[in-house]
Formats: structure tokens, sequence, C-alpha cells
């Protein structure tokens, strides 16, 4: 084939112009070309060339063969343990770099460019091989800070990527590795063909988290964080996490769970926190987040985690917790949420001081090949995105793994970025021990049912360095053996299986809510002095500060408001935040737009002109407060939600929110509700008080700007999981904040938020709401004759403001707007004491602007069977909204005109207020008038 050269013309002149510049000011060129041209200049002076220009092209040349090594050097590794390398070209051979074999014994400077000195090209290259072409291959050079290419670089050469370990270092990870071995081995044989997701193949991930572990508690850690998938999860729980072997083997025989559990779920899915001691004997937390079958959606979550407890354990100090995701090949290239999570990476709300990617890279994704699976080269081509090293290790050398987590390890804590390490192993087994692998894997598994395993090939390494001998070997895995049969004993005796409550320290003030708890919410106002005193300090903008000229118009607005007693929408939320920071209770907002809100009301963040700067009211309200943060988000939904349940999680005692840009794109993020907002409760036993804010209503705006699928919400809505509100007033909704944090219990919160009330001149709470009361499940028409009512309409949202203007256009003192604020869980007595105080009513509608099959008209249906209300709604429909302002216009008000409907009696068609049917049945008023024949549904 073609020779290659990757030294042009154009590059020669490119280095002389350097020389030239390191001539005119040494420090103005890098570090190694200095070095390069200090050695360079020495040749000149003590060797005597035989041809000047030749030896300098040559120079140039290996300077060219070093760089190409660098670069590309972990396209040609031996880091796969089962498959031969595809080829890439053009290849290192020297005659692609302008060399030749008559060179290698040439000496050459450019040794002094990777620690040598002085140095034969011969010695060059045995260097660079054993640096960047082993069990060690890595991707750098793309990195634009040469600070941080400098320290890979000289770590690396400087050792030639090749450990360097104590005996009593080899003999712990032989220790590691024999029982992450022998651990796939016992269960295996003794539960054989149940699924387990074992991890043979990729056993050395277990010595690579142990490293973590024991390396970071050296260098400062005092926790960790992990999320992964189901492979492997079982010997990570207990050879890592230290999880009692018993529990696990009771896993795979119990018929029930201790109390606290209802549904639980699948052994591989199930977390676990305990404190592990080092062989130094230090403390750390280590934690193990539950996770569903939904590769990559855990790993969110305990960035979540891991902030949270940065920024209110450890002072923000990231160098304290390590999170570590553990991926997948094939879900790591083919996910989308790992774009997502690696985005957040440098964020200044979502960054966690750098995250350990490990990536157990079996080559195989259930069954599809990984040349099938992914365009890139390599499943971890995510990380160039934030330009984070890529360490590619051969699974079967247990020590080129330790090495190279270990240096990863150390790059994160300096540098505070990313960090991957992509393990190529295999797997031994199926997708799970009951498929076969070779229906569609023939090759590649006849290679694998011969290959040893890594504890197998790191004993015969060991014996050959005399660290361990064969017999020693052998009575270690019997011994671990006996251990494990003591544990399938032990665990026969439980009767129940017992699972460990995800972070249960930080949980262990807080209960699990009863139905009890939702007859009554609890009292949440506060004194009037505390009210005026917060909104003085929130609408107080500093004098040495410059705002721009509508920024005073919002304020001078918010203090006319003050002045009136009568608060909106924008003020009563920022009042609520401020009363739970002034009481200690942390808050955190983020979402698309949230420090200004999508609809321009909240301005949460205020711009000082003539900067980038932010002032923001919230974070001044008390010098003794606690923190208040609010964070634009990157356009994700399915990432930032899921790191916004995560760190809901780790601060059970703040109130932690994500807003939804507009409530209909939370589907996007559908499966961190499915999975973890529904039911982590009944699956894991685990407690949250994430709060949803999704702005819903039916305004004009098309289909995809109008519903927030309160359906869809419901559907999932049982036992209490959720509770899921659509308040109508201001005062409402800062009680139903507060709430969220004066009880001793927590439940997701799903508020489906007002836009064209925010604006809404009735859509106003005067200050005595705020002092007194609470949260109100159900609000009651106050404007009625209570004995005079013949049609009771229930409702829910912003169409109350439409049928109350109706109302109050015909004066109907004959119609009840009841407002159902809180839809679950559904407030049953309520809702039967609004039944019985209006004992003359003819009528009972529900009343929604949503879809009939849409909103929340099917579950309130199931809710009161008995009370058969007639339904006001549009048509049944696939998509939730018409794309026409005008036709949507229509069709509100035909709904509105369906509730106050004329009838045919001698008032000819005008609105009587339903008089004519006194003393009448229900069956003459049914006789006499028409609109009672079928349901009212609008049809359009």
């Amino acid at each position: 084939m073609d020779k290659f050269s990757f030294l042009g013309n154009s590059e020669i002149e490119s280095i002389d112009q350097l020389y030239q510049q390191y001539l005119q000011d040494p420090e103005s060129v890098d570090v190694s070309f200095q070095d390069f041209f200090k050695g360079f200049e020495f040749a000149l002076k003590n060797y005597k060339p035989v041809d000047n220009q030749g030896l300098v092209n040559k120079e140039f040349n290996v300077a060219n063969l070093i760089l190409g090594y660098r670069q590309r050097g972990h396209l040609f590794t031996k880091t796969n343990p089962v498959r031969t390398r595809r080829k890439y070209y053009p290849t290192l051979d020297i005659e692609n770099f302008g060399l030749s074999k008559d060179d290698l014994n040439t000496v050459f400077q450019a040794g002094y460019k990777i620690g040598l000195g002085p140095a034969t090209l011969t010695d060059i290259i045995d260097h660079l091989e054993e640096t960047y072409c082993q069990s060690v291959g890595v991707e750098y050079l793309y990195i634009r800070h040469p600070e941080v290419v400098k320290w890979l670089k000289v770590r690396m050469e400087k050792v030639r990527n090749k450990p360097k370990f104590s005996a009593k270092k080899k003999q712990a990870i032989f220790h590691q590795l024999n029982m992450a071995v022998g651990f796939e081995d016992f269960i295996h044989r003794k539960f054989m063909g149940q699924k387990r997701f074992s991890l043979e193949g990729s056993e050395s991930m277990i010595p690579a988290l142990k490293a973590i572990i024991e390396h970071g508690a050296n260098i400062g850690v005092e926790e960790v964080v992990i999320g992964m998938a189901h492979r492997g999860r079982l010997n990570v729980l207990t050879n890592i996490l230290e999880k009692p072997y018993a529990n696990v083997f009771n896993e795979f025989t119990g018929d029930d769970y201790e109390e606290g559990i209802s549904l639980g779920d699948v052994k591989y899915h199930l977390g676990y926190v305990n404190d592990i001691t080092t062989y130094n004997g230090k403390k750390v937390k280590v934690n193990l987040a539950p996770n569903p079958s939904h590769l990559e959606t855990v790993a969110p979550i305990i960035e979540g985690v891991s902030r949270a407890k940065i920024d209110h354990k450890y002072r923000k100090d990231f160098n304290k917790v390590i999170p570590i995701v553990i991926h997948g090949d094939a879900a790591i290239s083919g996910q989308g949420l790992g774009y997502e999570v690696v985005q957040m990476a440098q964020l200044p709300g979502y960054k966690t001081g750098g995250t350990v990617h490990l990536v157990i890279n079996n080559q195989v994704g259930f069954t599809t090949s990984y040349l099938e699976g992914r365009s890139s080269t390599y499943s971890t081509d995510v990380a160039k995105v934030t330009r984070s090293p890529v360490f590619h290790v051969n699974g079967d050398d247990v020590e080129a793994v330790v090495y190279a987590v270990e240096l990863a390890l150390e790059f994160r804590q300096l540098f505070n970025a990313d960090v991957f390490i992509d393990l190529l192993s295999y797997r031994k087994h199926g997708h799970n021990e009951g498929d076969e692998p070779r229906f569609t894997q023939p090759m590649l598994y006849k290679t694998i049912a011969s290959h040893p395993n890594p504890r197998e090939i790191y004993i015969k390494k060991l014996q050959q360095e005399g660290v361990v001998s064969s017999e020693d070997a052998m009575k270690e895995a019997r011994l671990f053996n006996e251990r494990l049969e003591v544990a399938l004993e032990e665990s026969k005796q439980k009767k129940k299986v017992y699972i460990q409550r995800f972070l249960h320290d930080d949980w262990n003030q807080f209960r699990y809510s009863e139905d009890k708890d939702f007859l009554q919410s609890p009292q949440t106002g506060i004194s009037k002095e505390r009210i005026e005193t917060l909104l003085n300090r929130l609408n107080h903008l500093p004098e040495d500060k410059t705002f721009f000229k509508k920024i005073h118009k919002i304020i001078d607005d918010r203090k006319q408001m003050v002045e009136d007693k009568r608060l909106d929408w924008a003020l009563a939320e920022a009042l609520a935040y401020a009363s739970l920071v002034t009481e200690g209770h942390p808050v955190r907002l983020s979402g698309q737009d949230s420090e200004r809100g999508t609809f321009a009301h909240r301005h949460a963040a205020l711009i000082i002109e003539g900067t980038d700067l932010k002032y923001k009211p919230l974070e001044h309200v008390d010098p003794d407060q606690a923190p208040f943060t609010v964070y634009n988000s990157l356009l994700s939904e399915y990432g930032v939600l899921g790191f916004e349940y995560g760190y809901s999680l780790a601060m059970p005692h703040g109130l932690t929110i994500w807003e939804a840009q507009f409530g209909d794109f939370f589907n996007v993020a559908q499966v961190i509700v499915d999975q973890y907002i529904s039911s982590a409760e009944e699956k894991w036993g685990l407690m949250n008080g994430l709060v949803m804010l999704l702005p819903h209503g039916f305004e004009g705006q098309g289909p995809e700007h109008s519903s927030a699928r309160i359906e869809r919400f419901l559907s999932m809505a049982v036992n209490n999981n959720m509770q899921i509100v659509n308040c109508t007033t201001p005062g409402n909704f800062f009680h139903v904040l507060r709430r969220q944090l004066k009880r001793d219990f927590r439940v997701p919160l799903v508020v489906f938020t007002p836009k064209s009330l925010l604006r809404h001149p009735l859509c106003i709470s005067g200050m005595e709401e705020f002092e007194n009361g609470c949260f109100q499940e159900l609000m009651d028409d106050e404007q009625v004759d209570v004995e005079n009512v013949k049609r009771v309409v229930f409702c829910s949202g912003k169409i109350y403001y439409d049928l109350l203007a109706r109302k109050n256009e015909l004066n109907a003192r004959d119609v009840a707007l009841v407002r159902l604020e809180q839809l679950h869980p559904f407030p049953k007595q309520q809702f039967e004491d609004v039944i019985a105080k209006y004992k003359n009513a003819v009528l009972h509608l529900w009343v929604q602007e949503e879809p009939e099959n849409m909103g929340p008209w099917y579950y309130v249906e199931n809710k009161v069977l008995e009370h058969k209300l007639i339904p006001v709604a549009r048509l049944a429909s696939g998509s939730p909204a018409t794309g026409l302002s005008g036709l949507h216009h229509i069709g509100q008000n035909e709904i509105v005109n369906k509730v106050f409907k004329a009838c045919h009696c001698e008032l000819k068609n005008k609105y009587c207020g339903l008089q004519c049917v006194e003393g009448k049945s229900r069956e003459e008023i049914l006789q006499q008038h028409k609109y009672f024949e079928e349901p009212p549904r609008f049809s359009i």
C-alpha cells in the first residue's frame, strides 16, 4: 500500500517558525518544544552532523512519530481479550513518518519529548509502544488545556502506563478478584438458570471499584455514589458494599418482603448504602442507587444525589464525593440520556466535580454486535463532547485496570472533570443466564468458551512472579466458597426478604404517609409581620446596582400589590420560598427559563445593567437564611428531571423543584415519572419530596402548548404515591408549597401551574389568605344561595375563571362552581360534603377544557360513580388541542355555554336559572327539559 507521511513541508515550516519564536523568547512555546529545541541545539553544538538538513528533517519526523503515538496509539493496542482488533490506516510504522530501519540505531534528541533524553529510535519506539499500545490505550490530545494534556502525558509516559505494584497490593487485588469470580461461580452452581445478569468476563470491575474507594480515601474522598445497570450488580452489592451474602441468596428464594415494602423489585435492581473501612482504616460511605431496567436512567439520579451531598453535607467541596456511573457499551452509545448527563458536567447548577464513567464493554448489546450498535469508533466517544480523557483497558489485565482507575481518579480530583474508563471484556453467558448467545454470536462464543477467566490469568502471572503460589490460590478460593456455603445456609432461615432503604440515614426522621394524613392539610399560614418583612425584602433593589428600567416597573408594581394587600401568582410563589428559607429549609428550583419564568412572570434573577451579573432577591432575605438557588437548565427534560429527583432524594429537609418550560414537554422525561416518581416507594421504599411545576391550560396555542397530560399522572395515582394539584389561586399555591415541608413524610408533588392566569385580574389573593389557614383541597362557591342551587359544577384549574365570567354575566346564583384543587389523593369526604350541602341540586356536572379521554374526567368519574356526574368536555381525541386559535375559542365558548344553557320553558331559551323546575320531580324535569336528555358533551 502507499506510504503516508505525517510531516509535510508545511509542518516543517511551522516547526521552523516555532524555533525562531523560541530563539526570541523560549517561554513563548510549549514546554515540550522548549525541551526539544534545547536538545536540538545541544546536538548541533556537540555533534558534527553528517547531513545537517537530513538530521533536522529526521528529528522532526521522530517528533511527529511521537505525536502519532499520542494521537492514534489507542487504535493499535492489545486491549481486546477475545477479538482481533479492527485494522486502522495509516499504521504507526516508521515508514509512514519518513523514517526507515536504517534510523533505528540513530540517536535523536526527540527523546527529550518523552522523558528519555537523547535516545535511539529503537528505544523511543519501545517506550511509545509500552506507553500507548499495550493493555492501556488513551485518548486525550483533543483536550484544549495545555496544562491538562501535559499532566496526563507526563504521568503516563513516565511509567510507560505500566503499574509497579508491591507484592502486598498484588495480593490484595487477587483477593478481590477471587471473590468476584468465586461469587459468580457459586451462584451459577446453586441457582442454575436463574437470572442474575452475571459479571463473568468482566470481574476485574470489582478490583477497579475497590481501587477507587481505597485510593480515593487516601486522597480525601469521603463518599462514593454509584449508579449502574443490572449486569454485575449482585457482585457489586456483596463484594464492594458488603451487603450480606445471605440477604442476596434469600432474594433468590424468598416469597414475601418485610414490612415497609409492598411490591418490591427484582434483586438486581436494588440499592444499598454502607460505611466501608479501607485497608488503611479509613471510612468511606458507599451508596449504590436502586435502578430500573431502563438503561442509563440512574445516571442523572446519582448526579443529583452527589450534588446535593456536595452542596449541603460537604460545603461545596467537590473532592469529598465521587459519582461513579457504570455503563454498558451498547447503552452509553445508544441511549441519548448519556449525552444529556455528559452535557451537565460543567454547568454551574449541575456539575459534580467530575464523574468517573466506567464502561463494562462486553462488545455486544443483548444480541446486537457492536458493529451494528453504533457508528462511532468507540462506545465512549460521547466523552469527546466535554473533551474528557478516555482510558481503554484490557479487562483481562487486572493490574492495568487498577492502574487506569487510580490514574483516572487522580485526574478527576485534580481537574474536577469527567473521565472515562472503557473496560474491554466479554459476557460469558447470553444477555441473561437463560439466553443462548450462540444463536447470534457463534464465533465470539466459541472463543469465549475456551477463554480463561481473569482470575486464572492473574494466578498464572502471580505464580511466575512468585507472589502467590498455586496452593495459596486454591486455598483462598476454597475458603471463600466455604464462606458462601455458610451464608447460603443462613439464608434458608430467613422467612422474609429485607430491602434496605436507600439513603436511610438521611430519612430516619421521616415516616411513610397514611390515608388519614390527607384528610386535612396542616396549618401553613405565617404572621402578618413576617409577610410584610419578607415582601419588603423581596421588593428591594440595592441602590449600588443598576437595573433595566422594566425591572423597576415590575418591582414598583409588586410594591403596589403589597400596599393593596392583594398578591398575584409570582409574588405569592416568591413569598412561599422566602418563608421557607427563613425557616431553615433550602429551596432549589431549576428548569428551562426558570430564572425569569417561561412567561416572564417570576424574575427570580435580575440582570445588573451593563454586566452579566445577576442579583437574586431570594438570596438576600435574611442573613441567617437557608440557601435559595435557581438555575436555567440545559434544554433537557429527561436528564434534568432525573437530576432533580436525585437531588431531592439526598435533601429531604429542603424543597427541590423541577419546572417544565411547558407542561406538554414533561413526557420527554416520562421514564423518570414512571420508574421513580410514581413507583419508587412501592418498589424500593423510597420517599421523595420532589415538586414538578407543569404549565397547563388550553389557550389556543396548539397541541404541544396546552396539556401537561393530567390523565397520565392520574392513571398512575394510587395509594398516596403522588400528590396531584391544580391550584386556582396564588394563596392556595403558596400553601401547597409550604405544606410540602411541614409534614413528617414526603410524597412527590405534581402541580399543574397556570399560564394566562399569571396576569388574570381575578387570579389574586388577599393578604389574609397567607396569614391564616392551609391548603384547600376543594374550594366551594361562596357566592350562591345554597337553598336555590340547581346545578353544581365541579371543575379544576383555569376553566373555573371562564365559567365564573359567564356566571357573573348571567348573575346565575343557582349555579355553584366547585373547584377540585387536589385531584389526588382525592378529597372524597370534602366532595361528599359539597354534594350533601346542595341538597336541592338537580344536576351535577364535571366540566373540563381537555378532551373527554384526557384531563381528570375518567379519574374523577371512577372516584364518584354513585353520583353519576355528567361530563362537559371536548370530544375524545388523540391530539390534545386544535392548532387554530379561532377554533379553540369557539370550542371554549361552547363548553361554557353548555353549562349555562337556557332551558325550553316559557322564557323561550333565555337563561331562567331553572326556576321553572320548582316543585317538580326529577323525572318531570328530565321530560320537560331536553337539555337533560343527552350528556351535553362538546363534539367539535
